[in-house]
């Protein structure tokens, strides 16, 4: 992978790929690059996409003390690598870090969100204490039961799709990525849409959601949709938290390329 330093001095590790019109994509909660690996096929005859590891996670570095400022040097930084402008694309928690990134004025000429993750009013809310709970998990290195603990408080799944998790070659990653929880925890603030912030955001902002996923995230993305003064909504065939690749990448591509 090819590396770029962010302003704290953390190595940030991304991969190039493609021509066109520079698009680079922001995964969310567990994940690095490597979940992007279906799409970006579908992207690089149209567009120069990167894809990177985000802070903690696969080969990029971390620093001892985390802050979401931090994580939005680096996207800038991997922004300076495809040239100083990009357009965004960034799913789930990713997709309140690039919010974030917008509102702190980072160089996105235009964003794409799959399904941000806000509990709007009226759907079950976290606990008060969850981040605290989730620290002193990993403080006592109970990884596994970090991961548990996220899916069942912070995304809602029943304990019997849990443990199908678990039973999955995945449940290594998640593990291993477990300590970067705190990180998306963060991100995600209150976990209500930051209306007020984003009223004087003018990018151009695509939100997308499936029709399979949940009707909490279905909720999150309307709602985030609505607040952004040049933002629109769009429901995609696909499953829970997840677009069909080869749609998602149609839909991408189109967007990139408008002006």
């Amino acid at each position: 992978m090819r590396k770029v330093v962010s302003r704290d001095g953390t190595t940030i590790a991304y991969e190039k790929a493609g021509e066109g019109p520079p698009i680079v994509l922001l995964n969310g909660g567990f994940r690095d690059h490597t979940i992007f690996d279906s799409l970006v096929p579908e992207l690089a005859p149209h567009c120069t996409t990167y894809v990177y590891d985000r802070r903690g996670r696969g080969q990029s570095g971390d620093s001892p003390e985390y802050a979401v400022e931090r994580e939005i040097e680096d996207l800038t930084a991997v922004i300076g690598e495809a040239g100083g402008q990009a357009v965004v694309f960034a799913g789930s928690s990713g997709a309140n870090l690039a919010l974030e990134a917008v509102i702190a004025g980072a160089p996105i000429t235009k964003l794409a969100l799959h399904e941000p993750y806000f509990r709007i009013e009226g759907y079950p809310q976290p606990p008060a204490d969850f981040l605290e709970r989730l620290k002193d998990l990993l403080a006592r290195d109970r990884r596994g039961e970090a991961a548990e603990y996220f899916l069942a408080e912070l995304v809602g799944f029943a304990p019997e799709t849990i443990e199908q998790w678990r039973g999955t070659p995945l449940w290594a990653t998640n593990e291993a990525n477990a300590h970067t929880l705190p990180y998306d925890t963060a991100i995600c603030g209150d976990f209500k849409v930051p209306v007020e912030r984003l009223a004087d955001v003018r990018t151009p902002a695509l939100v997308v959601s499936s029709d399979g996923t949940s009707d909490w995230l279905s909720a999150a993305a309307r709602a985030t949709a609505q607040a952004l003064p040049n933002g629109w909504g769009m429901q995609l065939p696909g499953s829970w938290h997840r677009v069909e690749t080869d749609i998602l990448g149609r839909v991408l591509t189109g967007f990139a390329h408008t002006r």
